[in-house]
C-alpha cells in the first residue's frame, strides 16, 4: 500500500500527517552541523548524505519485501552497499525469529477525527497482544520517533477501538552509514502522546503567525 500523499477527515478537509507536524518543529542543529563538517572536510554533503542513506535504506527494503512477500530488487544498489545491508537483514531476522512477532497489517493509513490529523504506520505485529512497529533509517533515535509512535497508536486506536495496543511499540532502526540493526522497545507513551498533541495545536498556530507576518 502506498502512503497518501494528502490526508483528508470525513467531511472532505485536508489534515496534516504525522511527520509533518513533527517535521515543524523538529531540531535541525545537528544536521547543520553535520553538513558543516562535510564541507570543512572537503566533502559534499549531499553526495555523502545519499551514499549512506542507501545502505541503511536497503536494509529497510529488504525487510519490507520480506514481510510483505515481495520481491527485493536489488538493481538499485551497489554491490558494497548489498554486502553491508545484508548483515542487517540477517540481524532483523534473528530478532523476529526469537521474538517470534508476526506482521499483522502493514502500511495501515488512518485519519483521526477528534484531533485532526493522518497518518501511515508501518507495521502492526501480533503475539498475544498486538504492538506497534516502526522503521527507521537513522544514526541515532531522536525525540519526534516516540512521538510518532504515540501519534500512529492513538490513530490505531482510535479507528479499531476493539483492537487495542497492548503490546508497546518496536523501534527497529538501520544504520546509514554501516546498516547496523537496532532494535528499541517503549511499553509506555502516554508523554510521547502528550507532546504530539500539544504540537498539533501549535502546528495550527504557527500557521496563522505565519500569516499575520506574511
Amino acid at each position: 500500500m502506498s502512503r497518501p500523499s494528502v490526508y483528508k477527515t470525513k467531511d472532505g478537509n485536508r489534515v496534516p500527517g504525522v511527520t509533518t507536524i513533527l517535521s515543524r518543529f523538529k531540531d535541525s542543529g545537528g544536521l547543520i552541523h553535520w553538513a558543516w563538517e562535510c564541507g570543512v572536510n572537503g566533502q559534499d554533503y549531499r553526495q555523502v548524505r545519499d551514499n549512506a542513506a542507501s545502505i541503511g535504506h536497503a536494509a529497510h527494503d529488504m525487510v519490507e519485501c520480506h514481510i510483505r512477500n515481495k520481491i527485493f530488487d536489488s538493481s538499485k544498489y551497489s554491490d558494497e552497499c548489498l554486502k553491508k545491508a545484508e548483515v542487517s537483514f540477517q540481524s532483523f531476522l534473528e530478532w523476529a525469529a526469537s521474538s517470534h512477532l508476526k506482521a499483522d497489517e502493514t502500511e495501515f493509513s488512518l485519519i483521526s477525527e477528534k484531533y485532526k490529523y493522518g497518518g501511515t504506520g508501518d507495521v502492526m505485529f501480533v503475539k498475544g497482544k498486538r504492538s506497534l512497529g516502526d522503521w527507521k533509517t537513522s544514526n541515532a533515535v531522536y525525540p519526534e520517533y516516540i512521538c510518532q509512535l504515540a501519534a500512529y497508536k492513538n490513530l490505531w486506536e482510535e479507528n479499531y477501538p476493539d483492537k487495542p495496543i497492548e503490546g508497546g511499540a518496536h523501534l527497529i532502526r538501520f544504520d546509514k552509514n554501516y546498516g547496523d540493526f537496532h532494535h528499541h522497545y517503549y511499553t509506555d507513551l502516554d508523554d510521547a502522546w502528550e507532546s504530539f498533541k500539544h504540537m498539533r495545536a501549535l502546528y495550527d498556530l504557527d500557521k496563522i503567525l505565519k500569516k499575520r507576518v506574511s
